[in-house]
């Protein structure tokens, strides 16, 4: 133990109880790393608070000593957000996982941030409602929060920054604020809550999270449309999202991910670009969104239609799209993913996704296009040897020919998982002048750079 640490470590434990504080060296390395390939690094210590006050206690020992801060959720990012590249302190917030209040009549509840997105929809069910935005995995609302996730609903219900009320934010200094009201809509002061949803851990740390619901459809079908090549799926699935229709979901998977499936999982979708469609609302207007659907698929190439309203057949329906990504990586054990992210308007989607195909032959990288296609968002997964620099070399560039391509168009480096480690060479060239902003508001907030410091706005 070096002695910067031996001079904070013993304020912090009196500061908490023992049992909340940890430098076991199995809790370390979990918390070294999230989902992504970047490299892991260990923070100093893990801390387990239980309470807002808890987490002030730990800024007040983290503004004393010069302290790095990393809030850490589940782990389940991809972009290295959580990785304490300047060690410090972790902050874990699995113990604060209590849902506060549940307002049905207010379409909101509060949570704590360690509080999962399947655990709060578990508990709203009974009141009919949910909440909407669903990123895959079951991540922490808190995590989900600062990452502005969002996923395969959003072409519907939007992403977190649409559906977070007001944040309790613990500041660099231990000082706590409300960033707005409960009030559906204010004109009143800056937009806080905006501000620090995606702000990826470095402005504050959130202790409590309102959330607006929705309620549950009265009806719900899952569909599945086959296409010739993923030219035809994109196009189909642009003009499906113009027609107005009652979609909840539209997710494309190419033809590589489920030759995959097949083969892993011994099931026999047909080999060939997919379209993964949700409808929900009255059944009415569900009935007659499918058959618009159905027709613009046919017109734009479809060669195999599925629809069913049974929930285990639509869970089964589903299964290849929300699996994908990890039977993908399945096929290359000791391989890391590197998920690429970006983001287009629809217009430009069509050509985005034939020009990242011709990367990933260009290159010659291991990968397959996946993605939110109802809103512009898609994915590549690329399978890559961090240990191999030639694979590295590659992957990066295709990543680095995908991002730029996508800001040229009017688009952005990452459409959900945020910036991260791996997007921050990228914010220059998206930003421009906006980022001295992001930088002024980031000194502003966190003078002493001790909040998750090396992400998102750092040079």
């Amino acid at each position: 133990m070096t002695a910067e640490i031996q001079a904070w470590l013993p304020e912090l434990l009196r500061a908490l109880r023992p049992n909340q504080v940890t430098q076991s060296p199995s809790v370390l390395d979990t918390h070294s790393h999230d989902e992504s390939y970047h490299t892991p690094h260990r923070p100093d210590a893990v801390v387990f608070p239980e309470s807002t006050l808890d987490v002030v206690r730990i800024m007040e020992v983290s503004a004393k000593y010069g302290v790095p801060v990393v809030p850490f959720g589940v782990g389940s990012a991809l972009e290295g957000h959580v990785v304490p590249v300047k060690g410090g302190i972790t902050i874990d917030t699995m113990r604060m996982n209590k849902i506060l209040d549940i307002r049905p009549d207010d379409f909101l509840v509060k949570v704590e941030p360690g509080v999962t997105r399947v655990q709060l929809n578990d508990a709203l069910r009974k009141y009919g409602l949910f909440f909407p935005v669903d990123p895959g995995a079951n991540a922490s609302l808190g995590g989900m929060a600062a990452t502005n996730a969002s996923g395969t609903t959003t072409v519907r219900y939007g992403a977190m920054r649409d559906n977070v009320r007001s944040l309790t934010v613990v500041l660099a200094d231990g000082s706590v604020i409300q960033t707005a009201s409960l009030a559906a809509k204010s004109s009143s002061g800056y937009n806080l809550t905006g501000l620090f949803v995606g702000s990826e851990g470095t402005l504050g740390v959130f202790t409590e999270v309102w959330l607006k619901l929705v309620g549950i459809p009265e009806y719900t079908v899952a569909g599945r449309a086959i296409f010739g090549s993923v030219a035809d799926a994109v196009k189909a699935s642009t003009a499906m999202v113009g027609s107005g229709l009652s979609l909840s979901r539209v997710e494309l998977v190419s033809d590589v991910y489920i030759e995959t499936f097949n083969r892993i999982e011994g099931t026999d979708f047909a080999v060939k670009p997919t379209l993964f469609l949700e409808f929900g609302g009255t059944r009415g207007s569900v009935e007659s969104s499918i058959a618009m659907a159905s027709e613009i698929a046919e017109d734009e190439g479809c060669v195999g239609w599925t629809a069913v309203d049974d929930p285990a057949d639509r869970a089964r329906l589903w299964t290849v799209r929300h699996e994908a990504a990890h039977t993908f990586m399945k096929q290359f054990p000791g391989y890391g993913h590197m998920a690429t992210d970006v983001c287009v308007p629809l217009s430009e989607l069509p050509d985005a996704v034939h020009h990242a195909m011709e990367l990933l032959r260009e290159h010659g990288v291991h990968g397959g296009i996946i993605g939110h296609v109802g809103d512009g968002n898609f994915h590549l997964s690329l399978a890559v040897r961090r240990d191999n620099e030639d694979d590295m070399t590659r992957a990066s560039a295709v990543n680095s020919e995908l991002v730029k391509h996508a800001i040229s168009v009017g688009g952005t480096c990452t459409g959900e998982h945020g910036v991260g480690l791996g997007k921050r060479k990228y914010q220059a060239l998206e930003h421009g002048k906006a980022l001295d902003v992001m930088r002024a508001i980031k000194a502003a907030l966190d003078p002493d750079d001790r909040l998750n410091p090396g992400k998102l706005v750092d040079a």
